[in-house]
């Protein structure tokens, strides 16, 4: 291991916002468009799927597939996560798009429930891969004073996702368009066609210059902030110098043994609040979105081609939250927003709840309750992943990811949706309020732990929140 000091980081954070920022957002970001159009097709559909004229699933497997999607996310991250720190963000950022596009397209052919699970587990795979390469990449590209307000916006962004696979589905399932039989089917084809518009955009996004510092190839990561610099120059003239240099160093890709001694002795405390943030979060969303179609159909009556309707207020809160609060985040700090944000989210789930058990609630208020709630939880959701991809160090910030979102989801997400499909199924307004009162107390109780030991990395560089392993020990 070499260490050395230098300025790129520095050069970085001073730019400008410029049109090279807006098309990473664009080219990156689209990662989490693509998750909200999967997760609200299969949410969308899934009182479709259960007619005997297309897959006759029943309402637990339409859960399990939603659990196995997220286990393939797991896998994925993992997986991608690992191989994200060794071989650079780039790499993984085209490869995970291509697993994700498959996918999706062969669910479109799916004949029977086991093969409509394999495409989802698949499909889920590219997803998870792409959180811990996108992640990763967007931090250590965007300036550190704007970091917490973009991270969230595009989390956020996967309602925008939402609201796409909801006017698919809308219009694909109308019996005058195509209708029940082959409109889901077009529904996911449309999803990889899109991919692959994006594939062709994203090819132009530059490896990380931090990274490759970290890796030796520091004339590359000079090679590319010039061109950066120029680009952005040609916009708004001249830059301000970069003030002072980050100790990197020549560490590369750290073992598993140096990831667990960062994670459980040198930032245990990091790690408590990231899994409990994470934890909460996935069981908050999961427990809902994925069988947000069922609750409507069997409790309000809504019909199967309206359910998309549904969706539109819900993800237009999710949207909103990140958006408008995200500049909270950089300028009160991330303690206090992420507390305020999961304490309220919580207690919003459980009031909403309370009032769907005793049938003050139709569809429509239904709908708008939720999108009252997920205005806040979208944004303390969003902070989740920003809390997780900020406070660790460099050589091992996509590992982390891949990590915490594997054991959060896997262990919030995986359940959820199992366990709200069996508390639907038994039509009971009360067992359901059982699981809306644990997803409420679970968010809760992250937000306290995030007030007492989070992290201010509120306009910081990413190298002082968390100086990288080839800097030495802090």
């Amino acid at each position: 291991m070499t260490t050395a000091t230098s300025d790129i980081p520095a050069r970085l954070d001073r730019l400008p916002w410029s049109r090279w920022h807006w098309r990473v957002v664009i080219a990156l970001g689209v990662a989490w468009v693509l998750d909200g159009l999967e997760v609200t097709l299969v949410g969308s559909i899934g009182a479709v799927l259960e007619r005997a004229d297309t897959l006759a699933l029943s309402a637990g497997q339409i859960g399990w597939s939603g659990s196995i999607y997220i286990a393939g996310a797991v896998i994925g991250a993992l997986l991608f996560g690992r191989l994200t720190d060794r071989l650079g963000r780039k790499k993984l950022f085209l490869v995970t798009l291509v697993v994700y596009t498959v996918g999706t397209l062969a669910t479109a052919f799916s004949t029977d429930f086991a093969f409509f699970a394999l495409c989802r587990f698949v499909t889920g795979l590219g997803i998870g891969g792409e959180y811990a390469a996108i992640n990763s990449a967007i931090d250590e590209l965007i300036p550190a004073r704007v970091r917490g307000r973009v991270n969230l916006a595009i989390n956020g962004s996967f309602w925008v996702g939402a609201a796409l696979g909801a006017g698919l589905s809308l219009v694909l399932l109308d019996p005058h368009v195509l209708g029940p039989v082959w409109g889901w089917r077009a529904g996911f084809g449309l999803g990889a066609v899109l991919a692959v518009a994006i594939l062709l955009v994203r090819r132009d996004v530059p490896e990380s210059p931090r990274w490759l510092i970290a890796h030796g190839r520091a004339d590359e990561a000079l090679r590319i902030v010039e061109r950066i610099e120029a680009e952005v120059i040609a916009q708004h003239g001249a830059l301000p110098p970069a003030a002072g240099r980050s100790a990197i160093g020549t560490h590369g890709s750290p073992s598993m043994r140096e990831v667990a001694r960062v994670l459980l002795h040198r930032y245990r405390q990091r790690s408590i609040v990231a899994m409990a943030l994470m934890v909460s979060q996935a069981f908050f969303y999961n427990a809902i979105f994925f069988t947000y179609a069922l609750v409507l159909t069997r409790f309000h009556g809504v019909a199967d081609a309206r359910v998309a309707l549904y969706i539109f207020p819900f993800a237009l809160g999710n949207v909103l939250g990140p958006l408008l609060l995200g500049p909270l985040f950089d300028r009160v700090g991330r303690r206090k927003m992420i507390a305020l944000t999961y304490v309220l989210s919580g207690v919003g789930l459980a009031l909403t709840g309370w009032a769907f058990m005793l049938g003050w609630l139709d569809a429509m208020s239904q709908a708008l309750c939720w999108s009252a709630v997920f205005f806040l939880a979208s944004a303390a959701a969003s902070s989740a992943y920003l809390t997780v991809s900020e406070v660790f160090p460099l050589e091992m910030r996509a590992l982390a990811i891949s990590i915490f979102y594997a054991v959060g989801t896997g262990a919030g997400g995986f359940a959820a949706p199992v366990l709200f499909g069996m508390l639907i199924e038994t039509g009971s307004r009360s067992a359901v309020m059982v699981g809306y009162c644990i997803g409420a107390a679970l968010v809760i109780v992250a937000g306290l732990l995030a007030l007492r030991w989070g992290v201010d990395a509120e306009r910081k560089p990413l190298e002082e929140v968390a100086p990288p392993l080839g800097a030495g020990p802090p």
